[in-house]
Parts: C-alpha cells; structure tokens; sequence
C-alpha cells in the first residue's frame, strides 16, 4: 500500500517536472542520447565501412537490420563475454573482449561508435588510445558522454554504491535486480575531451552540448533547483556546464609517438 502511493507520488512529480519543462527553451531540453541514437551517428554511416561498437556488448547501437541495409562490418569490443554473447543474433561480424583502456588494434576501421562507456572507464587516456589505434587515418569517432560536471555526476561519485542502489529502486522499482555499472567519470568534460582528442591525434569535427536530463525529475521542487542551477551555470560557462555531450573526432596522420 505505501509503495504505491510512493510510486504514484513519484509518477505525479514526474509529469510535473515534465510540463516544468515545456515551459522552457528547446536548448534546454534536448536529450543528447536521444540525439545520439535517433540522427546523429547515423550520418557518418556510409556503405560497406568497417565499424568498431565500443561498450555496446547486449545492446549494440547498430540494429541488425540497419547493418544489414548499409552492408556494414561490425566488430562489437567489450570487457564483459557475456554482455556480447546477449546481444541480438547478426548484431556483430566479430567480437572482442578486451579492456578498451588496454586494447590496441590495427588501424582497420572507419568509424568507432563509443555511446555512454567512457564514463565507467578508468582512464579515458587509454580508451582515447584505443580508438586512435583502431581506426584508419581519416577515420571517425562517434562519443556520447555525460560530463562529470553534472549534479547526478558529482553525486554518483560521492554517494556510497549501497546508497545509491537504494534510491534507485526506490525511485524506478522496474530497476531492482539490474546490473549496474561502476562509474569514473575520469576527465569526461568536454575540454577533457578536446585535450584528449588532440593529444592522440584527433580533431574535432563536431561538438553537441546537452543541459538536460531526468534524474531529478522525481521530485518537482528538487527538479526546478536543478533547472535553476543549469540556467545559471550556463551562463558562466556555456561549454562546461554541459550535462552530456556529443563528439564526432576524426583521426589524423599520422599518430602521435607512443599511441
């Protein structure tokens, strides 16, 4: 009986925080995963090109189908055999496991599909390494990434994992018994990112911010706080108060020495 009206609480607060929301600009409100996902990776896809999905393991960001309609090769790389042994039949030609901060490859791919992973890495220096060595001169590296500079961030890293796991399945029931994964949120900043892109031989081809995410919706007041403090952030730094972001790098040639 509690837990109900608890969820029913949470479920009215979230649609609050939602109509909050339509009350504001658009570039506030974009969600960058979904502008990942949905438009953006998309684009750089050309036919029979050799594609590296980094962290996708169960869940690849290229459906079957859609590898099949561009005549892709898909190496799916990720540190955990079972989560590439979950991922749908004919999602991957190849897969890998292997730790991406360790990991060198061949120079053999166009394009590397890196989507919310480099925040549960710990070092973002080697996976940067990584991707440079996997791709051909010339080829491009997809990222999303949320920034360690967010408020869910900065908790995420304090909060103990217990804590944290409580306040999630208390919030989202649906989430009890999921696998979660640690988070380091080591150097992902966008200015982390540009300094890391040029130091392994990348340049930026394109860069999306993002101020938006849900994390606090379930709670109105605690929702507009964080819109409050979004807004303000933004206005001192419009590049680091990013909540999540979206990077296309492309590599250059030739690498720098000892990549």
């Amino acid at each position: 009986m509690i837990g109900r009206i608890f969820r029913k609480f949470v479920e009215c607060n979230v649609a609050a925080s939602r109509a909050f929301d339509r009350l504001l600009p658009q570039d506030l409100t974009l969600d960058g995963n979904r502008y990942f996902m949905d438009s953006f990776y998309v684009r750089f896809l050309e036919r029979a090109c050799t594609v590296f999905d980094i962290g996708g393991g169960r869940h690849p960001a290229i459906a079957p189908a859609q590898k099949r309609q561009f005549e892709l090769s898909v190496t799916g790389v990720d540190i955990s055999a079972e989560e590439l042994a979950g991922a749908p039949e004919g999602a991957y030609d190849e897969v890998v496991c292997a730790d991406i901060t360790t990991y060198r490859g061949d120079a053999s791919a166009d394009l590397v599909l890196c989507q919310s992973l480099l925040e549960h890495v710990p070092s973002t220096d080697g996976a940067f390494r990584a991707m440079a060595s996997i791709l051909k001169p010339g080829g491009t590296a997809l990222l999303f990434c949320p920034s360690r500079n967010a408020v869910f961030a900065r908790l995420n890293l304090l909060l103990p994992e217990r804590v944290k796991r409580a306040i999630l399945f208390a919030v989202f029931p649906a989430a009890r018994g999921s696998q979660g994964f640690r988070s380091y949120y080591d150097h992902c900043t966008p200015l982390d990112f540009e300094r890391l892109a040029a130091a392994h031989g990348f340049e930026v081809r394109e860069r999306h911010l993002f101020y938006s995410s849900s994390y606090f919706s379930f709670l109105l007041p605690l929702h507009v706080a964080w819109r409050a403090w979004i807004m303000l952030y933004r206005a001192v730094s419009p590049v680091q108060s990013a909540e999540t972001f979206v990077y296309a790098l492309r590599r250059t040639d030739p690498l720098p020495p000892g990549a």
